[in-house]
């Protein structure tokens, strides 16, 4: 992609690892500065509770041939979060990418229980970390992004507004509030935008080998279709720099605004800028999982690739 966002500054909120640090990694490649914030340092760590830091992400954005800046920040703190705006205002002066990656709620998730059985603790934490951060982000930063026509904002979540659609069995009511918010948050702030020539979108990556999915089936990226004989329908899995790819190409796309206030995935992304996956593929999971996997079809990715 070359210097295709060279003079943009772009920023990653909750860039600490799996998509996110991957959007974060490609926007730098394709020549933004990036900030990078999140809850964990290589000193100290969030209530996720992962090795993988803000550092480690600029460090990657940085060795793709971008700026790469960590600024460690929780973004339930609204003192942080307009402390942070007002950095980049200082050191940039502009704002033309925000990417929200904002979450770290999975290990609060009780599968399957319904809302009364539920911890309500661990449900409005969820709420907490997957829509208060969200807005409050959006709060202090836009008035920055907004200064110069053309801003971009990707709300990232976790399935498409079709799939979204429907209650995802299996998970519980504040999980799957927190991922279908997205999609009206995606069609608001494209309206609120729209007057300042901003373009926004919500993004799903698809069945993502994040570092915790590749620690959950006890697998490497080397090694990865190790896991579909344990789960068959892995093999349409992604790597996160599909999404950042994805993002990227977005990013760099002068028609944008086509997008805004749609739900966007990788897969479609991939087919309408040309990009592929590290190996090469187009994975298209979305459309799988509906054909295929929900089908009660055999695991089978041909053609979905």
């Amino acid at each position: 992609m070359g210097s295709t966002l060279a003079g943009k500054v772009a920023l990653v909120a909750g860039g600490t690892r799996g998509a996110s640090r991957a959007i974060a990694t490609e926007l730098g490649r394709a020549g933004a500065t990036v900030y990078v914030t999140g809850r964990t340092t290589r000193t100290q760590r969030s209530e996720v509770d992962r090795a993988e830091s803000i550092e480690d992400t600029a460090d990657l954005v940085r060795a793709a041939g971008g700026e790469g800046i960590a600024v460690r920040v929780d973004h339930l703190e609204r003192d942080q979060v307009a402390a942070l705006a007002e950095r980049i205002d200082a050191e940039q002066g502009r704002l033309d990418i925000l990417v929200n990656g904002l979450w770290g709620g999975d290990n609060y998730l009780e599968w399957g229980k319904p809302v009364w059985e539920h911890s309500l603790d661990k449900g409005l934490r969820q709420v907490r970390l997957g829509i208060d951060a969200h807005l409050i982000t959006h709060h202090h930063l836009l008035p920055l992004l907004i200064r110069r026509p053309g801003g971009l904002v990707v709300e990232l979540t976790d399935g498409t507004a079709e799939y979204n659609a429907r209650y995802r069995t299996g998970t519980a009511l504040p999980f799957y509030l927190v991922k279908a918010s997205a999609h009206p948050m995606a069609v608001g702030l494209a309206a609120e935008l729209e007057p300042h020539g901003g373009t926004a979108v919500a993004f799903t990556p698809g069945w993502l080998r994040s570092e915790a999915m590749l620690e959950i089936y006890g697998v490497t990226e080397e090694n990865w279709r190790d896991a579909c004989a344990k789960e068959p329908h892995f093999c349409i899995s992604e790597t996160p720099t599909f999404s950042g790819r994805a993002v990227a190409a977005l990013a760099a796309d002068p028609d944008r605004a086509r997008w805004s206030g749609q739900t966007v995935n990788s897969g479609q992304l991939a087919k309408v800028y040309g990009i592929t996956d590290v190996d090469g593929s187009q994975p298209d999971a979305w459309r799988y999982i509906e054909e295929v996997e929900h089908a009660g079809k055999p695991a089978d990715a041909t053609g979905y690739r």
